[in-house]
């Protein structure tokens, strides 16, 4: 009799392509319920301000959160297996350059979204900060058993949200998420290399 296994694979594997364009997809989908909101919903947009301190702030905040990140995933075995199951599932399929993209459109589609609209729409208060948050956390949910990694997604989504209100400008957490994405992916990438030899 065949030995049933307890933890099925839940998702196949992605190919680089397959990855690229859910990227792109997602992107596109975000960007367009930003515009209908801002169209008919008469949304305030937060501001967006050009400056070498947001600049400065939002790299060093994306830093914070990478050296925060691996620390959970050192302590909390949940979120390791949950984040091990994403990377490797997104990250994978991926090669080197890709990874300007996977910085880039999440981290310019979402926070136009999420702190950009959703934020100052709900109100720059706890409950605005709160339901933004918990949309930004469920966009991150592949399966039922990576809540872990939606937790985590939320508690950065609260981070984010709160950096936004704190500078009132766009900049900064669009800044901060596009390098705790292009930080945290090219480590990862390098760590995998180092222990394959090579390119996945």
């Amino acid at each position: 009799m065949a030995e049933i296994n307890p933890h099925p694979p839940e998702l196949e594997p992605l190919t680089r392509t397959q990855v690229l364009i859910a990227m792109g997809v997602t992107a596109i989908v975000l960007l367009l319920i930003t515009k209908l909101w801002i169209q008919f919903g008469n949304a305030y947009v937060l501001p967006l301000h050009w400056s070498g301190l947001a600049i400065l702030v939002g790299i060093g905040l994306g830093v914070g959160i990478t050296l925060a990140s691996s620390l959970i995933y050192t302590i909390w075995p949940a979120y390791r297996s949950s984040a091990d199951y994403y990377l490797q599932l997104v990250l994978k399929p991926l090669v080197l350059p890709d990874l300007i993209w996977l910085g880039l459109l999440p981290g310019l589609s979402e926070e136009l979204l999420f702190r950009g609209v959703m934020l100052p729409a709900i109100g720059l208060n706890v409950e605005g900060l709160i339901f933004s948050s918990l949309c930004f956390g469920v966009l991150h949910l592949s399966s039922p058993r990576q809540w872990p990694y939606v937790v985590w997604a939320t508690t950065i989504g609260a981070v984010l949200g709160m950096s936004a209100i704190m500078a009132n400008n766009l900049l900064v957490p669009i800044v901060a998420h596009v390098a705790t994405n292009l930080i945290s992916s090219s480590l990862w990438k390098w760590t995998n290399l180092r222990h394959h030899g090579v390119p996945d």
